[in-house]
């Protein structure tokens, strides 16, 4: 299949922490700083560690894969992502028999996120959870670039997850912290306060 031009993957995103528009992430993360940049890596693991992205970049051989991004408002691009096996990481921080899920968080910076700005009432910074089974597959990634260069803002850099059998919303941009845990996480969209009746 033919991927989708990096002109039309760059320049329609959902990427609620810049805007709900589409057309606009690209322009408003612009002052978004992805470096320096580090990953904490902790809860129910033998090896916990923080890792800034250069070290993440050297953890393992990178590969392009080219995967559908399906989103559940109906709409998908082929994109080619380049990163590695999630469970390359996994296996650095021997995670403990009791963890069962995986809990990924985002940034927070209202400074340079004009959405967490203007909505403090929300449960900043995104996050979303995974079984470790899940987490493990050999087909869920952590991309640092895509069609050969190195990951755009407005497409979650300097890091993101990718889980290609479910929806985008479920494969987190711009990821600052990864936690271990035995109890099936919350995620952002499921704690976000309801609207007025």
């Amino acid at each position: 299949e033919k991927p989708t031009s990096f002109q039309d993957i760059t320049n329609y995103n959902n990427y609620y922490e810049f805007s709900t528009d589409k057309y606009e992430p690209n322009a408003l993360s612009k002052n978004f700083r992805t470096r320096p940049w580090t990953v904490a890596i902790e809860g129910l693991v033998k090896k916990p560690k923080k890792l800034d992205i250069d070290t993440i970049l050297k953890l393992a051989p990178l590969e392009e894969r080219i995967y559908r991004h399906r989103c559940v408002e109906g709409w998908s691009m082929a994109i080619p992502w380049t990163g590695f096996p999630f469970r390359l990481l996994i296996d650095r921080v021997q995670p403990m028999s009791d963890a069962k899920f995986v809990r990924l968080i985002s940034f927070l910076r209202p400074e340079q996120a004009p959405e967490q700005k203007a909505h403090p009432d929300e449960t900043w910074p995104h996050y979303q959870g995974l079984t470790l089974a899940e987490a493990m597959h050999e087909l869920t990634m952590l991309v640092t670039g895509m069609y050969g260069h190195p990951l755009p803002k407005q497409n979650g850099a300097p890091i993101r997850l990718i889980v290609p059998w479910k929806y985008g919303f479920k494969s987190l941009k711009s990821i600052t912290a990864i936690e271990f845990v035995s109890d099936q996480p919350q995620t952002f969209w499921t704690q976000q306060p309801l609207p007025p009746s």
